[in-house]
């Protein structure tokens, strides 16, 4: 996947001063396919069978967990930022690599796996595997694009974080 690598472009001191923000826009503009097929690959076929549907954390997160439940013929469960969902929802704090957040989801039930683009810290995927428990699911993996590997070998349970593309 180095190939993939090469189009993710990287900004300093964005959004912040200090932080490398690695855009996938040209990435999903070229290789938009090929990008969901690896996403795709991470989980075995018996794995999928186990996923009632695919959870996506805001926003890039939605890109990629909407094509692969479009994909496996599966539902789509947003988890949203504070204030974007109607009421009822559940909703959970957190901290993150530069502040703090909060983010949201509506109650149900299933078995999930949880996508987004980039792991940092973890405290994004944690917080929203934590969320999709306290609103009733069960968490069955985690997958994410990018894996800065500022937290080590990531895992939240027995699940750990898959990616596709991986940083120092």
């Amino acid at each position: 996947m180095s190939y993939l690598k090469r189009l993710i472009v990287e900004t300093p001191d964005f959004p912040r001063p200090g932080i490398l923000f690695r855009d996938i826009s040209p990435l999903l503009r070229t290789h938009f396919e090929v990008t969901i097929d690896a996403l795709e690959a991470l989980f075995t076929d018996e794995e999928w069978n186990e996923i009632d549907a695919l959870c996506g954390i805001e926003s890039r997160g939605f890109i990629l967990a909407s094509a692969l439940a479009v994909r496996r013929n599966m539902g789509f469960v947003p988890i949203r930022k504070q204030g974007k969902l109607p009421p009822p929802v559940v909703e959970l704090a957190y901290d993150l690599e530069y502040g703090t957040g909060s983010l949201e989801m509506h109650t149900g039930h299933g078995r999930l796996l949880l996508i987004d683009d980039v792991l940092a810290t973890g405290g994004t995927l944690r917080a929203a595997a934590d969320l999709s428990q306290l609103a009733g699911y069960e968490v069955h993996g985690l997958g994410v694009l990018i894996d800065l590997k500022l937290a080590g070998e990531f895992s939240w349970g027995r699940h750990h974080a898959r990616s596709v593309i991986q940083y120092g």
